[in-house]
């Protein structure tokens, strides 16, 4: 009897590290190398990985704003989406900004502003864990004009970003 409880444990033990093991496999790649790389979809198929460093390299563009998800005024700071794609030399007609939990929203790229939306990487200056939306956040900056308070750009403002993908 213990032989077979101690055979039925290891299968167990084997079942549960198999699984963690076919997990870090499937869910790694998501997040790119380093946990919060952001994948960037050309028209062409071709995929670059961006991590905050590199982010943070490009033209910073920040705003302080109220939302309609949280309570009072935030800092928020980033890449400018208009600036990235033009950086990365990516066109197309428009693009899909996709969540970590899958939700996708499109939004034309000539509604893209020199300064609005920006890709936020940080939140009253820290970096956002994806606990507090992050690790990147699509916003607008609400407050400073009343076309960015509409429902369509609420939809845009994407957070738990994980990917972007230029499409024809």
């Amino acid at each position: 009897m213990g032989v077979n409880f101690g055979k039925v444990l290891m299968i167990k033990i084997r079942l549960v590290l198999t699984f963690f093991v076919l997990l870090i496999t499937l869910i790694g790649p998501a997040f790119g190398q380093d946990g919060n790389a952001l994948q960037v979809t050309g028209s062409q198929s071709e995929t670059i990985h961006l991590n905050l460093e590199e982010l943070d390299a490009l033209a910073q563009t920040e705003f302080v704003t109220s939302t309609i998800w949280s309570s009072g005024e935030i800092h928020f700071s980033g890449v400018s989406l208009k600036a990235l794609l033009k950086h990365m030399q990516f066109r197309g007609i428009n693009i899909e900004m996709i969540a970590l939990d899958g939700y996708t929203v499109s939004m034309p790229i000539a509604d893209l502003e020199d300064n609005a939306p920006i890709i936020s990487t940080r939140l009253n200056g820290e970096i956002m864990s994806i606990r507090r939306n992050g690790p990147y956040w699509v916003v607008f900056p609400y407050d400073s004009d009343p076309k960015y308070q509409t429902e369509v750009n609420f939809a845009r403002s994407i957070w738990q970003l994980t990917h972007i993908r230029v499409v024809d």
